[in-house]
């Protein structure tokens, strides 16, 4: 995977690493950072996301600007903007780019301010209160600043179309993480009965929405026909659904399981597991979940599942020319669909 990004970024022209440079360094931002160092000592999930923007190995957050980039320049420019070829970089719009920095703004946006903790659930070893509180007043303000950034930046592309299409990606994303909040919020979520199609429905909301979004959006900017829109979100959609099952099922595929991972009982594999298997019996293994499912049809269901969505990602990429931009995106569907 590591590869498949850094040989991208070269197709692109610079590492997407830097994508939220000028937003990140600015006052506001330093002032931030200088807070959160408050936080050092106790065990507010601020610090982690924190962390995972400067040691970005294993979530690799600036994959969504990187797809929404490579997708520009594997379409290149329309017949109606042949003649606006002199503010391209590298094959790609200034205005594309631009969208690749606010879908990013937007993504890290809501990573900030997932790292919100329920104050009644606390442990004394999670750290003081009155640090708790404030890490939460952070998260909120911080991810709020990186969402006007975002909104602001957005305004100035001067394209409804594209701000609309954007503007109801955030909405997709809120109504997808208000759900997750309310379902994980409950005392026995366990018996929350969800089938693999609402898994679909949440997760396109929570995961696929934005980048699916971004990139019909970069389409649009280009001047693209509806036909390419349409491939470029369908890429994205289906890309990001592969992303996420095979996240879902690495605790389930891992060569090494001499440490059990830990894993959501809404992953894909535990859902599907629970629909091979019936409901009843589903909850009368709970304790010994994993290794049922390790066992059972729910993994390579799973994984066929993702093979699929990658599948549909690489067919609407064949709509788009022959292009290293075009192979990049292949080998990001191809790395995501891989398994031992």
């Amino acid at each position: 995977w590591s590869q498949v990004v850094s040989e991208a970024e070269k197709i692109v022209g610079y590492p997407t690493s830097f994508m939220s440079l000028r937003c990140l360094l600015s006052d506001e931002l330093s002032n931030i950072a200088m807070q959160v160092r408050k936080l050092v000592g106790t065990k507010h999930p601020l610090l982690d996301t924190a962390r995972g923007f400067v040691y970005d190995s294993r979530n690799n957050l600036q994959m969504r600007g990187l797809v929404v980039l490579l997708i520009s320049k594997a379409a290149g420019p329309s017949t109606a903007e042949l003649s606006f070829q002199h503010d391209m970089v590298s094959g790609i719009y200034s205005s594309q780019r631009s969208l690749a920095e606010i879908t990013e703004l937007i993504h890290t946006a809501f990573l900030v301010h997932r790292g919100i903790v329920n104050i009644g659930e606390l442990k004394s070893c999670d750290g003081p209160l009155k640090d708790m509180q404030f890490g939460n007043k952070m998260a909120v303000l911080s991810g709020d600043f990186l969402l006007a950034n975002a909104c602001t930046s957005l305004a100035q592309l001067q394209n409804t179309k594209v701000v609309e299409l954007i503007s109801s990606a955030i909405g997709d994303l809120v109504q997808g993480i208000y759900y997750e909040n309310s379902k994980s919020s409950e005392e026995n979520c366990l018996t929350d009965d969800i089938g693999i199609s609402r898994w679909k429905e949440q997760v396109f909301l929570s995961h696929s929405a934005l980048l699916a979004k971004s990139c019909q959006a970069a389409m649009e900017l280009a001047k693209h026909s509806t036909e390419i829109q349409d491939m470029a979100f369908q890429y994205g959609k289906h890309m990001s659904m592969s992303h996420k099952l095979h996240l879902d099922l690495q605790p389930f595929v891992k060569e090494s399981s001499s440490d059990t991972m830990a894993f959501s009982l809404n992953s894909a594999p535990a859902i599907l597991h629970q629909e091979f298997l019936g409901r009843e019996a589903w909850l009368k293994q709970i304790r010994e979940l994993q290794e049922a499912i390790k066992a059972g049809k729910g993994v390579t269901s799973a994984i066929d599942l993702c093979r699929c969505h990658g599948n549909r990602a690489l067919a609407a990429l064949e709509r788009f020319p022959p292009s290293e931009a075009r192979d990049a995106l292949a080998n990001i569907v191809y790395a995501v669909t891989r398994f031992p």
